[in-house]
């Protein structure tokens, strides 16, 4: 019988081990799905492929799986990571939600001038890139940092990874990523009502940062986000060649 369920085990996997299941995973398995001890599973841990697995035992509040065989190698996302501004709850989610579909490796939520959101729940959105990996076949799971200044966050950044800035004001003519190297890339896409003059400024004067139009429309941030992902991925990443 082929697995139907896939979930993220954070634990180490090998032939013969048996793992345990949290709460909300015996839950989802036992009272949500109605499986029981010997149906089939598919595990991963983000650094060890995917398994095939079997239910050993499980309640609503616990329970257990046997690792059997290694069922699918690791696949780890090209070096990029989105950096965007939080939006309304749902669409921060979506943003998260389509960045681990789409394969960025990190995700970095900052504060800016105009950014809505003061705060974000880590937790919930960390929870969204696991279940993201689980549905769409992914061995890989982008880390969520906790919400931080754009200011501090460019203080301390590492020039050897340039940023792919989707700047709202270069609305126009279709462009492309041609000339751009490969290798550690930022996507940073800014808030809604977009950066302040001060942010402009300063992002322009970095020379790590190159700018990019998204077409003739100006996007929703949650909308540039993916068409971001996707333009980066078409020439600099794995879409390419298959290649990381």
């Amino acid at each position: 019988m082929v697995a139907r369920i896939r979930l993220f085990i954070d634990h180490p996997l090998a032939a013969g081990q048996p793992v345990p299941l949290n709460g909300p995973q015996a839950h989802y398995l036992s009272g949500v799905m109605r499986l029981g001890p010997g149906d089939p599973v598919e595990v991963f841990n983000g650094r060890e492929g995917a398994w095939s697995a079997r239910i050993a035992d499980v309640t609503r509040r616990g329970g257990a799986l046997d690792v059997l065989a290694p069922s699918t190698p690791q696949r780890d996302p090209p070096d990029l990571w989105l950096v965007f501004a939080p939006i309304k709850k749902a669409r921060t989610d979506f943003i998260v939600e389509k960045a681990a579909e789409m394969g960025a490796a990190r995700i970095l939520p900052v504060q800016t001038n105009h950014t809505n959101a003061e705060r974000i729940r880590r937790d919930r959105l960390q929870a969204h890139a696991v279940e993201a990996a689980e549905q769409c076949n992914g061995t890989f799971v982008p880390a969520v940092d906790d919400l931080m200044p754009l200011s501090r966050l460019l203080d301390g950044w590492d020039g050897t990874r340039r940023i792919l800035w989707a700047d709202e004001a270069m609305a126009g003519p279709a462009q492309t990523l041609a000339g751009l190297r490969r290798g550690p890339w930022a996507i940073l896409i800014g808030p809604e009502g977009g950066f302040s003059d001060a942010e402009r400024a300063r992002l322009s004067a970095l020379p790590f940062v190159s700018r990019i139009g998204l077409g003739p429309r100006i996007l929703r941030a949650d909308t540039a986000a993916v068409a971001a992902l996707a333009l980066w991925q078409a020439a600099l990443g794995d879409w390419r060649d298959g290649s990381v």
